[in-house]
């Protein structure tokens, strides 16, 4: 009978260990995809600076992961998963070269902008003022009109337009 338990209680171990396992996403698959977006391989130019902490145990992510350009100057990718309650992490990015040209801003400061919040299923939008400048694609510091509330941080979407994403 000894036996018969060892095999069984090893069965066991073998089939909870790979059913834990595929609850967590690839990070493996995070540096791919960052590496694609990016143009550029992990560790050069223009590429993450390093791979996703693998310490990291991140839920399986059910649809594709988004990835977009944080903040100014292209120093940061955001990935996340877009569904309600999913994760998000913010992948630093090597130094590109010092000749590469700055995208032309389409926002100046002050200027009057339409704020769109978007989620899944719906957008709200509502007039802001532009606290900062920016170019498609940068993340800049805009305040709802008659609002003296903090300022709050979206991303340019086109000249006069910048947008928030909700997960």
């Amino acid at each position: 009978m000894r036996p018969i338990r060892t095999i069984l209680a090893a069965g066991a171990i073998a089939v909870t260990a790979p059913a834990l396992a595929a609850g967590f996403h690839d990070l493996s698959s995070i540096d791919r995809e960052v590496e694609r977006f990016t143009g550029s391989p992990q560790g050069s130019r223009g590429g993450a600076q390093l791979p996703v902490d693998r310490r990291l145990k991140l839920t399986q992510c059910p649809t594709p992961i988004a990835l977009e350009w944080y903040g100014s100057g292209n120093r940061t990718v955001l990935v996340r998963c877009p569904v309600s309650g999913g994760w998000r992490l913010f992948v630093p990015v090597a130094a590109a070269e010092a000749t590469a040209a700055k995208a032309e801003p389409v926002i100046s400061r002050g200027e009057s902008v339409s704020i769109a919040i978007q989620g899944s299923g719906f957008t709200v939008s509502r007039q802001g003022e532009a606290l900062e400048g920016g170019a498609v694609g940068e993340w800049i510091r805009v305040r709802p009109a008659g609002e003296k509330r903090e300022a709050v941080r979206a991303r340019v979407i086109q000249p006069g337009r910048v947008g928030i994403d909700l997960p």
